[in-house]
C-alpha cells in the first residue's frame, strides 16, 4: 500500500487542517482508492506566530480605489468575482443606482416580492442539487439578503432574468467571501462555483438552460457589470497570515528551517514504503529541501501543488540547493501542479529538464482563491492518482 505523507502550506493550522486532510482523501479515494494518507502537521509545533498581535501589519486605509494595469484575458471572469467576493452586494447597488422609484399600479405585485419570498424560502428550507456545496451558510446570506433595501429598487431596474442573475451571485459571493474570511484551506472552484449560481438563478425565477431563453449558466456565471473594490488591501491581514511568499511561515522556514525537515524525515522513517511526499505551498519547499538534503529511504516520489520551490531555486533561496546546482541523483522523479492565475504556483520543467514534470491545471477563480482551490479540482487528482506508485 502506497503512503501518501500531505505537508500543508503556510497559515495552515487546527481546526482547518483536519478539514483539508479529510477533503484531500475524499479526493483520492476516487483516483487512487488503496492510498493511505498521513498528515505533516508541521505548524503546530514550528510554524510561525504573530507575538504582537500583528502589531507590525499595517492597518487598511478607508476608502481607496486601484485599478490592475494588466490587459485582462478575453473572457476571463475572475478578476470580476474578485471584486464581486469583496463586495457581494456590488451588483446590486450599480442596478439600484439612480432608480427614482415608480409608482406601482394598484392591485399589482411589487417588483421585488417574488424575489423576496424565495430568498425566504430558501433561508428557511436551505438549498439541495448543485447549490448544496454551499449550504448552510447560504441560508443566512438569504435571509440577509431578503432584508437588503437595495433589493426593491434593483428589481425595478432589472428584468426577472437578469435580476435572479444578480441575485444568484450576491448569494455565492457571501459565501464564498466568508470562507476567504476565515482564510479556509479549501475554495470551491469556478466550475461548481457557476453551477451553483444557475441553480440558484433559476430558483429565483431564471429559465433552464435549454428553454430557449438564453444560456443561463453562462449568464448566470459571469458578472455583468464592472466593480470596484480594494479587496486586496482590506484582506491584507489574512493575505500576510496565510498567502503572501514574503510573510511569516515562509520566513520562518528559510531563516530556521531544519526543525521541520527533521520532523518529516522523522515521521516517513516510521512508514512502510512505498512512500509519496505531497507538499502544498511552503509544504513542496519543505518536501522538495528535504529530498535534496540526503535521501529518504521509501520515498519514491515528489508531488508538489502551488508551490514556490522552483522560483526559490531560481532566485538563490532554495535552501538546500542554488542554481544552477542540478537536483541530486537520489532525489525521486517529481510531478509538479500548478494553476496559471495562483500567484504563489510555479513551473519545475524548465528549471529541471528530465527531472521534473509540470502540470498545469485551473480552477477558474481568481488569487488568492486559486491557491487553496486544487483541492476541489478532480484533474488535480487526476494528475496524482495516475502517478502513485
Amino acid at each position: 500500500m502506497t503512503t501518501v505523507v500531505f505537508t500543508h502550506g503556510t497559515g495552515v493550522r487546527e481546526p482547518h487542517l483536519g478539514g483539508l486532510v479529510a477533503r484531500i482523501m475524499s479526493g483520492l479515494a476516487e483516483t487512487a482508492p488503496g492510498a493511505r494518507l498521513v498528515a505533516y502537521d508541521w505548524g503546530g509545533p514550528y510554524g510561525a506566530r504573530l507575538a504582537a498581535d500583528g502589531a507590525s501589519i499595517p492597518a487598511a486605509p478607508g476608502a481607496g480605489t486601484g485599478r490592475s494595469t494588466g490587459d485582462p484575458v478575453e473572457g476571463d471572469d475572475a478578476e470580476e468575482w474578485a471584486r464581486l467576493y469583496g463586495d457581494p452586494s456590488a451588483e446590486l447597488a450599480t442596478a439600484a443606482a439612480g432608480v427614482a422609484g415608480r409608482a406601482t399600479p394598484p392591485g399589482a405585485a411589487f417588483p421585488d416580492e417574488c424575489p423576496r419570498a424565495v430568498l425566504l424560502d430558501i433561508a428557511a428550507r436551505g438549498v439541495t442539487g448543485a447549490a448544496g456545496p454551499l449550504a448552510p451558510r447560504i441560508r443566512e446570506a438569504a435571509a440577509e439578503l431578503a432584508r437588503s433595501p437595495l433589493l426593491g429598487p434593483a428589481a425595478e431596474a432589472l428584468d426577472p432574468e437578469t435580476l435572479a442573475a444578480v441575485l444568484a451571485r450576491a448569494l455565492t459571493a457571501t459565501v464564498v467571501a466568508a470562507d476567504i474570511a476565515a482564510d479556509s484551506p479549501v475554495q470551491i472552484g469556478g466550475d461548481g462555483r457557476d453551477a451553483a449560481v444557475a441553480a440558484l438563478a433559476e430558483r429565483l425565477g431564471g429559465a433552464p438552460a435549454g428553454t430557449g431563453r438564453g444560456p443561463l449558466l453562462r449568464m448566470a456565471g459571469r458578472p455583468l457589470v464592472r466593480l470596484g473594490s480594494h479587496y486586496a488591501v482590506r484582506r491584507r491581514r489574512a493575505l500576510t497570515d496565510a498567502a503572501h511568499p514574503a510573510a511569516g511561515d515562509i520566513l520562518k522556514y528559510l531563516a530556521r528551517g531544519e526543525d521541520m525537515r527533521n520532523g518529516l524525515r522523522e515521521l516517513v522513517a516510521t512508514l512502510e514504503p512505498p512512500v509519496v511526499l505531497l507538499g502544498h505551498s511552503l509544504g513542496g519547499v519543505i518536501s522538495l529541501d528535504t529530498l535534496i538534503t540526503a535521501p529518504v529511504p521509501g520515498a519514491e516520489l515528489l508531488i508538489t501543488v502551488g508551490s514556490q520551490g522552483p522560483f526559490l531555486y531560481e532566485t538563490g533561496a532554495l535552501p538546500m540547493l542554488a542554481h544552477p546546482g542540478p537536483l541530486p541523483d537520489h532525489v525521486p522523479p517529481w510531478l509538479n501542479l500548478y494553476d496559471r492565475r495562483d500567484l504563489l504556483g510555479y513551473a519545475a520543467e524548465p528549471l529541471f529538464p528530465g527531472r521534473a514534470q509540470d502540470v498545469v491545471t485551473d480552477s477558474r477563480q481568481p488569487f488568492p482563491v486559486a491557491h487553496s482551490a486544487y483541492w476541489t479540482d478532480p484533474a488535480v487528482y487526476r494528475a496524482i492518482g495516475e502517478r502513485l506508485p
